[in-house]
């Protein structure tokens, strides 16, 4: 929809994302929501066409048009129209020249003065705003997830090189990707991902979600099955003979024949996508919360949100050994790497007896992990940290 835009107040922050507001509640989502409380946030969608809806069917109710609209109060969210086939090398250009037009014209509506635009993605937006901080915001190692995107690894490394070149400050959320990224650019800051600990602080009293059928304890997956996962992770867990819960869409395509066999198994339930909104009420019927990430170089340079939305809700986290899971602390998370050895500890885990203090930890920590404070970190690279010391108004 579009109409009146509310008049930005004090320096705005323009973050163009690389998924929809529409899509699963994301790294760009979550911080432009926090950022919100403190200064004004213009949240910028990638390029939509007619074809969208077919590859997002979970897209369609946001419509198919340009569209310049409040979201939330506090943020602007601005939706670009370009052509279909924007992977396509000629129609990459108009897709980015779209949605530079798409900011510049949003900014005007909304009267903001732009301190900083952030890219969360190698599209070629930074030149959009050209008296603002360009920011890159590095939430992957894109170029090594080239495959996962369906895009040629040599554009996207082009890309990669020509967005460090044209930012002023580059903002990470590993070390592991600061790392690389580091002898390529002006400035490297790394601010990790965060949770949303208020949205879990109270599942143990939510609804247990009325579609779960499997019998307790139950080893949950909340997130995206894709080429990310380590199936064989899941498929051991599953030969323990314990329940597990699957809770998320499917990437198309991903390991169909072998997740099929998976499904098909009376000790495993996958509910497909379900909203952000909701999850409390399937973490409820969760004791042990799972982040089976493959070994790979996309995602040793990856922060998993699910890993602290379970320890945001009090669970037990058994997971993978990637860089970002082991500067996490040690008593909270149990690392394990290999079917059969994230098998054992989920059996473990589960066995266990139920500790209320150990839980009271880890939402605890969760907790000191907030967007709230990652919005705060962020002003503060941002050269906003003023603005940081506000109470915010949700706090008020």
């Amino acid at each position: 929809m579009s109409g009146p835009v509310p008049q930005a107040r004090g320096p705005l922050v323009v973050l163009a994302s690389g998924v929809s507001w529409d899509d699963a509640w994301m790294s760009e989502k979550h911080l432009a929501v926090a950022l919100s409380a403190y200064v004004p946030v213009l949240f910028v969608d990638p390029p939509v066409s007619y074809l969208t809806p077919l590859r997002k069917p979970h897209l369609r109710a946001g419509g198919l048009r340009p569209r310049v609209a409040q979201a939330r109060p506090g943020l602007t969210r601005v939706t670009p129209l370009a052509p279909p086939g924007v992977s396509r090398p000629g129609l990459r250009v108009a897709a980015a020249a779209a949605t530079r037009h798409a900011i510049r014209d949003a900014v005007r509506r909304t009267g903001g003065d732009v301190h900083a635009l952030v890219a969360a993605s190698l599209d070629d937006v930074l030149g959009a705003c050209p008296d603002a901080l360009r920011v890159l915001w590095g939430t992957d190692d894109w170029v090594a997830g080239a495959d996962l995107m369906g895009l040629s690894a040599d554009y996207l490394r082009r890309r990669e090189d020509a967005q460090l070149a044209a930012a002023d400050l580059v903002v990470t959320v590993t070390g592991h990707l600061a790392d690389l990224w580091r002898d390529r650019c002006a400035q490297v800051a790394v601010v990790p991902n965060g949770c949303d600990p208020a949205h879990f602080a109270h599942v143990d009293e939510a609804t247990p979600a009325a579609d779960v059928h499997l019998p307790g304890p139950v080893a949950g997956f909340v997130g995206h099955l894709s080429d990310r996962i380590d199936v064989s992770v899941l498929e051991a867990v599953a030969d323990t003979g314990v329940s597990l819960l699957l809770v998320g869409p499917v990437q198309p395509g991903f390991a169909t024949d072998r997740l099929a066999r998976l499904l098909a198994r009376e000790n495993v339930q996958a509910t497909g996508r379900r909203p952000f909104e909701d999850l409390p009420g399937y973490l409820r019927v969760i004791d042990v919360g799972l982040t089976p990430y493959a070994d790979t170089a996309f995602n040793r340079s990856s922060f998993p949100l699910k890993t602290l939305e379970y320890l945001a809700a009090g669970r037990a986290v058994v997971t993978t050994g990637l860089p970002a899971a082991r500067e996490l602390p040690a008593d909270l998370v149990t690392l394990a790497d290999g079917p059969a050895q994230m098998a054992a500890a989920t059996v473990a885990a589960l066995a266990a007896q139920a500790d209320p203090a150990l839980a009271d930890r880890r939402r605890a920590y969760a907790h000191g992990q907030s967007w709230d404070a990652r919005a705060r970190a962020f002003l503060d690279v941002l050269g906003l940290g003023d603005h940081a010391l506000a109470v915010p108004a949700t706090e008020t």
